[in-house]
């Protein structure tokens, strides 16, 4: 279904909550002769139901979605289409996410700082089956592989699982419990769980400083 066949554009399938950035992206696609852009949504549940109809080539696709997870997204595209490449496009700080976007699946991870210029760079390689990372984040990856060590940690917050991270950003969006709960389909419990290991691996001492440092990690614009 993945495979290219000569003598037909190479189709490529946007996912990004901000019609301004999938625009921008489609006239970038657009202009080059032996790609286009065969569909786009803002959220995953309409991202799945057009990729199935579409049959694209690649995924291009965001971190945060509307009321998605793009990190979730990533791994229900691979577990339903394990030879269809994604790149990950997002304003989120690299450092703590581009390594979780190639756990879940991704091939490569660009920033919006960067995609002006490169974004065709990435699209090329990781439809040759390469992993694309800035040369800043490629380098951090390849030191840690060398030493197998994680004492270079960019972010306090990479001690985090990806649901908590999740967790921690909707908290600094100024979501409560049930709230949080009702968005990701889990019961309450599980997010009270999941608050108190977040607490206990970040060293915060209550429930005030937590939801405090996650206002303040919002505000400091990583999340893209």
């Amino acid at each position: 279904m993945w495979d290219e066949t000569e003598n037909r554009k190479t189709r490529v399938f946007l996912v990004d909550d901000h019609p301004l950035v999938r625009e921008h992206l489609t006239a970038l696609i657009q202009r080059e002769a032996d790609l286009e852009v065969c569909g786009e949504a803002a959220d995953a549940p309409t991202a799945l139901e057009l990729i199935s109809r579409q049959s694209p080539d690649l995924v291009i696709l965001d971190i945060s979605l509307k009321q998605s997870n793009g990190l979730e997204l990533i791994k229900d595209l691979k577990q339903r289409w394990p030879k269809l490449p994604v790149l990950v496009l997002s304003m989120h700080d690299e450092m703590l996410y581009a390594e979780r976007s190639l756990r879940a699946g991704a091939l490569g991870y660009i920033t919006k700082e960067e995609a002006t210029v490169n974004v065709l760079s990435a699209v090329r390689k990781v439809l040759g089956g390469e992993v694309y990372l800035s040369e800043r984040m490629a380098g951090r990856v390849m030191k840690r592989m060398v030493s197998r060590a994680k004492d270079e940690l960019g972010s306090p917050l990479e001690v985090l699982t990806d649901r908590e991270l999740e967790v921690f950003q909707m908290l600094g969006r100024g979501m409560g419990t049930r709230q949080i709960a009702e968005e990701l389909r889990l019961g309450i419990k599980t997010v009270e769980s999941c608050r108190a290991r977040i607490k206990e691996k970040l060293q915060l001492q209550d429930g005030n400083q937590l939801l405090q440092h996650a206002i303040q990690w919002v505000q400091s614009g990583t999340r893209g």
